[in-house]
């Protein structure tokens, strides 16, 4: 009798084992499923693996590369690593500088190995990038935006807590050489078209207030990039970048999120201090920039928009010569605004309508400067690629303008974008061309530039993207004194980026 009930016992414990198991098969695969069709935010076109993992929200934003080191060498779970690389090719038929003669064309690589090691609440982490062109010369006029040979742009300490003293805030520190991403990235930027990458180093804080508020505040000093000359580039000179000792850039950024309206805001505050630096004089900067943004998210068949305002005060010598520079009043200003739609289509197609303004007007005979400085940030995501391109920047510029953006597929994303574009004050400066008119006598029209963009990824580890743009030059880039060819311009470019 008891070898019965004990052969019953085992029996249904068994049947309960497999169903158990079973079970968890079936959780488990449901699970991978969700996993596969998890809709991940798309990284940039760039070096941004040591930005994948966040400290206090998780890792799961950004989907894992398919083809990863971390499994590859069979890593412990403490240690991340990751290496990139990027090469594209770009080529401009024309000029649009100030005495410039001919086209262009460069091959920019990056390759960028980052490391991370986690212990408990700590981590230490560093990132060495590679940025160097092939194809250029003596008339192509590189610097160290495009060349930043074997150097560090990361090296850091960290500490993370994501429930400090279980009162549900989040908080960390960074401390090293470290790259800053805030907010619109219109002046403060982790660069992605651009070869380069600004870096500084410092100290950062942030703290989390899930769901309702983020603040981040920091201090360091700018790391310049080394050599700074063409010459010295051309040769693949090396030098190590160093902090710019004489220089400070701090700031408060604060976010607030799901306000009435879906809506988002961030309002901040920056402060730059600059200084010569071994018998080289630089322009001075002493600014300080507040600045308030309030957006929308975009979703489909409904409106989003973005809104930010920013101003900026202080001083700025009026030459770079220490000789014969002196400090002028800085009050300067930019508004940018757009208003989007996305359709429930096919494609998806999105409509975004734009408006930026940004002042002008450096003379150093009336005492005064009212040209708008945007400081560290990124530009490509709203005047078009940069690298030997870059026709505009945000400085004494009045644009409006209209992008489509379309989704043909899943891992295919295309955009259309069509800028106009004024000078904001007539007697300043095409600053990135360097034309200027100190009269005001000849028309401020710029011109108009239409840009065709398309990125495929194939899959987490590989991306492919191409793109076109031209520039109908206006009368001013046809007629200013040392104007170039009144040629219209087209640049190309097409690019890859291997992630492991």
């Amino acid at each position: 009798m008891e070898r019965k009930r004990l052969a019953g016992a085992i029996i249904s414990y068994s049947l309960n084992l497999i169903a158990a198991g079973d079970l968890y098969m079936v959780n488990s695969n449901n699970a991978q499923a969700a996993e596969a069709k998890k809709n991940y935010a798309k990284p940039p076109f760039s070096s941004f693996s040591s930005q994948m993992r966040d400290a206090l929200l998780g890792s799961g934003k950004y989907e894992k590369p398919v083809w990863n080191l971390h499994n590859a060498l069979n890593l412990p779970d403490w240690l991340s690593v990751s290496l990139e690389q990027r090469t594209r090719y770009e080529t401009l038929d024309g000029s649009f500088k100030a005495n410039g003669k001919g086209g262009d064309q460069q091959i920019p690589m990056q390759i960028d190995l980052s490391l991370e090691a986690r212990f408990g609440r700590w981590r230490a982490g560093g990132e060495f990038l590679d940025a160097r062109q092939f194809g250029a010369d003596q008339g192509s006029g590189i610097n160290n935006t495009h060349v930043d040979e074997a150097d560090f742009i990361q090296g850091y300490l960290a500490w993370a807590d994501q429930n400090v003293a279980y009162n549900g805030l989040g908080a960390e520190v960074v401390a090293g050489r470290q790259t800053l991403n805030l907010g619109s990235r219109r002046l403060v930027a982790r660069n992605a078209f651009r070869n380069a990458i600004n870096s500084f180093d410092g100290l950062r804080l942030r703290l989390l207030d899930y769901g309702n508020w983020q603040f981040n505040a920091f201090i360091t000093m700018p790391v310049g990039r080394y050599p700074n000359n063409s010459a010295q580039l051309l040769d693949h000179f090396h030098s190590f970048d160093e902090p710019e000792y004489q220089t400070w850039f701090s700031g408060g950024f604060l976010e607030i999120f799901d306000l009435p309206w879906k809506t988002n805001a961030e309002l901040y505050l920056y402060h730059l201090d600059e200084g010569d630096r071994n018998r080289n004089p630089t322009s001075n900067r002493r600014y300080f920039t507040p600045g308030l943004r309030v957006y929308r998210k975009p979703a489909k068949e409904q409106f989003d928009f973005e809104l930010e305002a920013i101003g900026q005060i202080g001083t700025v010598r009026s030459s770079k010569k220490a000789s014969d520079g002196r400090d002028l009043e800085h009050q300067a200003w930019y508004q940018g605004f757009n208003a989007s739609y996305t359709f429930n289509l096919p494609w998806t197609p999105r409509l975004s309508l734009e408006y930026d303004y940004a002042s002008g007007d450096h003379d150093p005979n009336d005492g005064k400067d009212q040209r708008f400085d945007t400081l560290f940030g990124a530009r490509r995501f709203q005047y078009g690629p940069t690298g030997i391109y870059g026709t505009f920047a945000r400085s004494n510029i009045n644009s409006p303008g209209y992008r489509i953006g379309i989704k043909p597929h899943p891992d295919v994303q295309a955009f259309l974008s069509h800028r106009f574009f004024w000078l904001a004050q007539d007697k300043d400066a095409w600053t990135t061309a360097n034309l200027r008119d100190k009269t005001g006598n000849t028309d401020n029209y710029v011109g108009q530039q239409l840009e065709v963009s398309t990125r495929w990824d194939v899959n987490s580890s590989l991306n492919l993207e191409t793109g076109w743009a031209h520039l109908f030059k206006g009368e001013f880039a046809k007629r200013a004194a040392y104007a170039p060819d009144a040629k219209d311009l087209d640049y190309f470019y097409v690019q890859s980026l291997f992630r492991f």
